[in-house]
C-alpha cells in the first residue's frame, strides 16, 4: 500500500533539493526508470531528464521553494495534489496541480502538471 501523502511530500522534496547528489538519490527512490513528466512549460523523460529539469528550475529561480498545499487525493493508481512556488518569505510566484501515476513498486511513473497560477516573465 502506498502512503500517498508521503509520496507527494517526497515528490516536493525532490523539487526542493539543491544538492545534486542528494536530489538524484531522491529521484531514484521516487520515480521509475521510464518516468515521463509533462507540464505546459517543460517536459522530461527518465530520471536523468527529471534531474536536468529540476536543476534548471533551481538555476532560474534561486531561493524559491515548493510546498504542497491542501490534501492529497488518491484512487487506484492515481495521485493528485496542489503546490505553490515562492521565494522565502515572499509571495506565491506560481501554483499548480499535479497528477501522477503510481507504478506497482510505489514509485511515480508519470506526472502531468497543470499551472493554476503561471510564473511571470523574468
Amino acid at each position: 500500500m502506498v502512503d500517498c501523502t508521503e509520496l507527494a511530500d517526497r515528490y516536493i522534496a525532490v523539487w526542493n533539493e539543491a544538492d545534486a547528489a542528494r536530489r538524484r538519490a531522491l529521484i531514484a527512490r521516487t520515480f521509475t526508470e521510464d518516468v515521463r513528466y509533462l507540464d505546459p512549460l517543460m517536459a522530461a523523460e527518465a530520471p536523468a531528464g527529471i534531474d536536468r529539469l529540476i536543476a534548471g528550475v533551481h538555476d532560474r529561480f534561486p531561493g524559491h521553494r515548493f510546498r504542497r498545499t491542501g490534501g492529497v487525493d488518491f484512487h487506484h493508481d492515481r495521485l493528485r495534489f496542489r503546490w505553490e512556488l515562492a521565494p522565502a518569505g515572499g509571495p506565491v510566484f506560481a501554483a499548480g496541480t499535479d497528477f501522477a501515476i503510481i507504478a506497482e513498486d510505489g514509485r511515480i511513473s508519470a506526472v502531468t502538471g497543470f499551472l493554476d497560477q503561471a510564473p511571470t516573465a523574468g
